[in-house]
């Protein structure tokens, strides 16, 4: 029998599943093949695609990957029953038609090689023909007479028990390797209920998961932070975690699958298999298998939130390119205040101790006078221990020294001392204090939050739902997408961009990063972006993918400061000429923007998508997609958890978004939670619908647990008394 599967083609399987336009799929696979990234197929072959954007197109590429394995499995299967010769027609065709990784491991699980069990010792005495005895369901016989004939005590059978004993425990097995009772099996577990109890040893004391000793919620629609808590719950030892299910029906259901009889005296045999095979064999089985699949869909959901979150603080609003003071507050070792001018280099840096007994208003002085030698617009103050002090102290200084108009503003430090410890950091400034590199850091996140926060492992911001319960690689590739569809959507200025930030850029990689970062140290500032051609490693196919997302100001070439890709430069020209101007006063002329018929020039594989996008880049060339900045307000009497009370309405910034809810910064050092059902006098399903990380709220005082350190919040209307 021939092994050999058809010939395989992914495309109209994926189009299917995703729903998307198989031509659009069929192009995205073709430009992945090549090396074409998703950020350049998305901005720069919408013709191809047909207009799919990041994230069809990733959905496509992560379809691929699996619909691939699954096609290497079912190969590897065919060949693997092939060799054994096991291969027939029939089975051959249930293996090609199997549409899931799950059905095609049942239809080899028969015949997988496999350890030594009950069923193989069975076997090796000889009781294979009483066991198929009992799964045909004679209609007459006397099971202990024909299991009299199997006694051998040489071969380990004594008596007809054994006998029947051992022949059942071949049946258990046939049912845990059937196909159609497996399927069955999953059906219940999927239907199940998770459960959770407290481990007994547990109850006496209390711990952070009391709320699920006694958990019961459906397995199929378990919200992710609550399967991943009773997750961890069970892998610290206090909760015991099963999933129940209506076991009578689901024997019931296997056993119609093998015929059962009640009239055949074979049949109370059947029945003890099957229930054996439940407790010992496939319904440990399943469960695991079921169990996994929910902790995956958990992991998954959980992977989501953290994207969705670090996307709006990667595209939080950039104050820009002006000069920032960044403070680390500090109690007992001072605040380290770093000065960043508006190319985010370091000016110059101090310590000064306000917190210090007697030394506050020396401290004032030479915050005022450093502030006045490098005439910030904005002064950061890190949100860490003593935030709500320091930025009261930072504000007063100012107000002494006649510089009231400076902005003092609260930014998060989380992860600021993961990136003051790495070796970009030490890299940059191998002679800083790592406190000082902290205040750098925090001015520059002020300046760019997505130009500074790419130096930092995003598990480390601190945005994520039980981040440390989801697999690793699943959370770091879902993340790394991220980054990347916010790098480059932004745009990145190739004269004053750092290596890691550069290293995301859609073509590049660290490698060549590191690269342009020697090149430009070496030649200095490029003037063209086709200069990047001269960079060491650099070639065409790292050229096409990344031209389009570095931007060059006041450079050579104008088009150069726009998303323009340079494969269309040459248009452009065209365009200007018609309409009798000159390039240069083309770009950021938005009334001459308005004046170009697109459907004049589309043709070949340039089409009105692209030229739409064309026409908006010469209108705002390089337009910065993020919204302006504006400083979040929050109470000056309000510095500290003990400040609060029930009923205070209160303007705070979303620092975080889980399933559950979303946490808001209150500026009193610790972030308040708003319920999912404390959102909106709407039913909101989803957080995400109403609150975004960054996004300023109006909230209410609901409680203040002072000694859990617990405050909760709601954004409903204030019910009428």
């Amino acid at each position: 029998m021939e092994s050999d599967a058809p010939t395989f083609d992914p495309v109209p399987r994926i189009a299917a599943d995703l729903r998307l336009p198989a031509r659009g799929v069929a192009a995205v696979l073709d430009l992945a093949s090549g090396g074409a990234t998703v950020p350049f197929v998305a901005r720069y072959r919408k013709e191809a695609t047909g207009g799919l954007d990041e994230v069809a197109i990733r959905a496509i590429l992560e379809r691929h990957a699996s619909v691939s394995e699954l096609e290497k499995r079912r190969v590897a299967i065919l060949e693997a029953l092939a060799a054994a010769g096991k291969l027939d027609d029939a089975l051959k065709a249930r293996v090609v038609a199997a549409v899931t990784r799950a059905e095609l491991e049942d239809l080899y699980l028969p015949f997988r090689p496999k350890r030594r069990t009950r069923a193989t010792v069975a076997r090796e005495r000889g009781l294979e023909p009483l066991a198929a005895r009992i799964l045909a369901q004679p209609p007459a016989g006397d099971p202990v007479a024909e299991a009299c004939a199997f006694a051998d005590a040489e071969r380990g059978v004594p008596d007809a028990e054994a006998a029947l004993a051992g022949a059942c425990d071949i049946v258990a097995e046939t049912v845990s390797e059937n196909a159609p009772a497996r399927a069955i099996a999953r059906e219940a577990f999927r239907a199940g209920t998770l459960a959770a109890d407290v481990v007994k040893s547990k109850a006496t004391g209390p711990t952070r998961f009391e709320q699920y000793y006694r958990f019961r919620e459906p397995l199929a629609s378990v919200p992710s932070h609550r399967c991943l808590a009773v997750r961890r719950g069970e892998a610290e030892g206090v909760l015991r975690v099963r999933v129940e299910i209506e076991e009578e029906r689901l024997a019931a259901r296997i056993l119609q699958v093998f015929r059962h009889s009640p009239g055949s005296p074979f049949a109370p045999l059947l029945a003890d298999a099957v229930a054996d095979s439940l407790k010992r064999l496939l319904g440990p089985s399943v469960e695991n298998e079921v169990a996994g699949e929910a902790r995956e869909r958990a992991e998954r959901q959980a992977a989501e939130v953290f994207a969705g979150n670090l996307r709006e603080l990667l595209l939080a609003p950039p104050l820009g390119a002006k000069a920032v003071i960044g403070v680390d507050p500090g109690l007992r070792t001072g605040c380290k205040c770093a000065a960043v001018a508006p190319t985010g280099g370091l000016a110059g840096h101090v310590t000064v101790f306000p917190h210090t007994e007697g030394a506050a208003s020396r401290a004032a002085s030479e915050l005022a006078a450093f502030a006045t030698r490098h005439r910030p617009a904005a002064i950061a103050v890190g949100n860490g221990t003593a935030g709500r002090e320091t930025e009261a102290f930072v504000r007063s200084a100012l107000a002494a020294a006649g510089m009231s108009g400076v902005h003092v503003v609260m930014v998060s430090e989380a992860g600021a001392s993961v990136y003051s410890a790495s070796d970009a950091a030490r890299e940059e400034f191998p002679d800083l204090d790592l406190t000082v590199r902290g205040a750098i850091s925090i001015a520059r996140r002020l300046q760019d939050p997505l130009a500074e926060l790419v130096k930092v492992e995003p598990r480390s911001i601190g945005v994520g739902q039980y981040q440390h319960d989801v697999d690793e690689d699943l959370l770091r590739e879902r993340l790394d997408s991220v980054v990347e569809d916010c790098v480059n959507r932004v745009g990145v200025d190739l004269n004053t961009a750092s290596a890691p930030l550069l290293a995301h850029v859609s073509g590049i990689g660290p490698t060549l990063a590191r690269a342009i970062r020697t090149h430009r140290e070496q030649s200095g500032p490029f003037r063209r972006r086709g200069d990047l051609k001269r960079v060491r490693g650099l070639g065409p196919k790292a050229f096409e993918q990344a031209a389009g997302f570095l931007r060059i100001r006041d450079g050579d070439e104008p088009l150069d400061a726009s998303a323009v890709h340079p494969e269309r430069y040459d248009l452009v020209r065209r365009i200007a000429s018609d309409l009798g101007a000159q390039v240069r006063d083309l770009v950021g002329d938005a009334s001459a923007a308005a004046r170009i018929d697109v459907r004049r020039y589309a043709g070949g594989d340039v089409g009105e998508p692209t030229l739409r996008d064309i026409v908006a880049e010469l209108a705002r060339p390089g337009r910065d997609p993020r919204d302006t900045f504006e400083p979040p307000r929050f109470r000056e009497d309000v510095r500290a958890i003990e400040d609060l009370a029930a009923g205070m309405e209160l303007e705070g910034v979303v620092t975080n978004v889980a399933a559950f809810g979303a946490f808001v910064d209150l500026g009193v050092h610790q972030d308040g939670l708003v319920h999912v059902s404390e959102l909106s006098d709407r039913f909101v399903r989803d957080p995400r619908e109403v609150v975004s990380v960054g996004k300023r709220v109006r909230v209410r005082v609901l409680g203040v647990d002072l000694a859990r350190r617990r405050i909760s919040l709601s954004m409903k209307s204030p019910r009428s008394p």
